[in-house]
């Protein structure tokens, strides 16, 4: 469960105040279930707010919860310490980069799974990675390749028989993978 402290609330409620077009705050987490998952909490504006977030009602305000984000803030709290600066905002959430997929987790969150746990340790050999930018509609998943991956001579390979091959063993549902990284910039390729 989330949970956020009195004097979190009261430091949200006060920013909330200077805001005229503000519903509340939106809580989720970029990323989530990967080792880049970043929680965020932003003001919640008309068109932020999504038909499937969690309404939490607090005294001064509303909290909008992702709903994809909710498994990963468990545990989660949000605080507020007043220091001679002023005070600092911090979130705690433990379990954002912990992956927590099944076969009815969203399939961006079973592709990020096979991606960092199995796919990135091979090939961070290389000092590459791979990373999902989004599913298309017609189930191809884009994705963007780093490090020494990019501008490798040898990403085709690694792409179809790696990549693609790994993914669509394990999610039949995929129709493919499609690569939009620039393999121009040849700065760190593993293979020139």
């Amino acid at each position: 469960m989330l949970t956020i402290t009195e004097s979190a609330q009261g430091y949200l409620a006060e920013l909330l105040t200077k805001q005229e077009d503000a519903l509340g705050v939106r809580i989720f987490i970029n990323q989530p279930g990967t080792p880049r998952a970043e929680t965020c909490i932003a003001y919640a504006r008309d068109g932020d707010v999504k038909e499937d977030d969690e309404q939490r009602p607090f005294e001064a305000f509303t909290a909008y919860v992702d709903a994809r984000s909710l498994p990963y803030l468990e545990d989660a709290l949000v605080d507020y310490a007043k220091d001679r600066m002023g005070g600092q905002l911090t979130i705690k959430a433990p379990n954002a980069k912990m992956p927590r997929v099944d076969e009815n987790s969203p399939i961006e969150d079973r592709i990020n799974y096979v991606l960092y746990n199995e796919i990135n340790p091979a090939l961070a050999s290389h000092g590459g990675e791979v990373s999902l930018v989004e599913v298309t509609q017609d189930q191809y998943a884009v994705l963007r390749f780093g490090g020494g991956c990019q501008g490798c001579s040898a990403v085709d390979v690694t792409l179809k028989n790696g990549v693609e091959k790994t993914l669509m063993e394990q999610l039949p549902q995929l129709a493919g993978v499609r690569d939009m990284t620039d393999h121009t910039d040849t700065t760190n390729a593993y293979y020139q």
